[in-house]
């Protein structure tokens, strides 16, 4: 339930009311606003009822929260929410480019590759320690060597990193080295590891599973809400379809519906989107237009050598003209480079 409170309530009588929500075991939460203080209540409808809160002198209204996903949705918050990612901001106005190989793969590889995302303008850096592999035989990434080297190359060029947690136990290992986490796609449902970050506070880069709904995921974002962390960032990467041509579908009306019905910041992957290089960027440039925050990509100073997911990265040459030609996309959707 959403309770809006008469502009003259005070903090005092807010406090009141949510201590009157607890005391049922419902989970309240407080929203003050420029305007008016906004309470929201979750858990039984039925039992909040009883409590009549409406009757309360300081309550304007009590409306109900319609959407199966209840504090992401833009029914609670209508205004957009920024994630702090190290010393940059995502969402509310600025367009973050986060850039690296898909995994760390040696010292080289991972400091040439920041160098190189640095070089034409990106604001973060990614790379892979733990790689969940469709074959047991590929490459499984370095583990808490990778994450030593991507902190180093982070801390070298300036660069927040992300790396991709797979793992709930991994929470308080990689909290040391990276400035956010990224759950997968195939890790999109894995409750246990959603409720484990949502015990952080690192933001959290939430990858749409490979055959999900726009509503499985945004319900998968409100387990992250749920306990606590409110960093949380959509990222839209494609999913399965009948189509062969490309590796997925890369499916940019959810980014435009997402940030219709939801308040958190929408970024777009679309290396995994496309698999193909040659798409990234055409499909970056899409994502600006059709209202996403940001964009995630591959980037390696050599493609050809890397362990994975080389056709799809961007050498420095590709990079470099992505860079390059979507700056007019950004400042024409009125936005700024982050």
């Amino acid at each position: 339930m959403i309770i809006v409170l008469k502009p003259e309530a005070t903090e005092v009588e807010a406090k009141e009311i949510l201590a009157q929500i607890e005391s049922v075991n419902l989970k309240p939460l407080y929203m003050p606003g420029t305007e008016r203080i906004v309470l929201g209540a979750l858990g039984d409808e039925r039992i909040l009822n009883n409590l009549n809160i409406g009757a309360h002198p300081m309550v304007e209204n009590v409306k109900p929260i319609l959407s199966t996903y209840k504090q992401v949705s833009r029914e609670l918050q209508s205004h957009d929410t920024q994630v702090q990612f190290g010393d940059v901001t995502i969402g509310g106005g600025s367009f973050a480019i986060i850039a690296g190989p898909c995994a760390v793969e040696n010292r080289e590889q991972i400091f040439k590759s920041a160098e190189l995302v640095k070089k034409y303008g990106a604001v973060g850096l990614r790379g892979g320690a733990f790689k969940p592999r469709t074959s047991p035989y590929s490459f499984q990434g370095l583990e808490e060597e990778g994450l030593q080297l991507l902190q180093e190359a982070s801390k070298e060029y300036g660069l927040p990193c992300v790396t991709e947690i797979i793992d709930p136990a991994h929470v308080e290992m990689l909290e040391q080295y990276v400035d956010a986490f990224q759950i997968g796609a195939r890790n999109m449902q894995n409750f246990k590891l959603l409720k484990a970050v949502g015990q952080s506070h690192k933001p959290a880069i939430l990858k749409r599973g490979m055959s999900a709904t726009i509503e499985e995921l945004l319900l998968a974002a409100e387990y992250i809400y749920n306990e606590g962390n409110q960093n949380v960032i959509i990222c839209e990467r494609g999913i399965r379809t009948f189509e062969k041509a490309t590796r997925n579908t890369l499916d940019l009306n959810a980014v435009a519906y997402i940030k219709t019905k939801s308040h958190l910041p929408v970024i777009v992957d679309p290396s995994h989107g496309t698999g193909i290089r040659e798409l990234v960027g055409p499909m970056a440039k899409a994502a600006v237009a059709c209202g996403a925050d940001g964009v995630i990509v591959e980037a390696h100073y050599n493609p050809q050598v890397a362990l994975s997911d080389g056709a799809q990265s961007l050498d420095e040459a590709h990079f470099a003209k992505l860079m390059n030609e979507i700056k007019p996309f950004i400042q024409a959707a009125g936005k700024v480079v982050a």
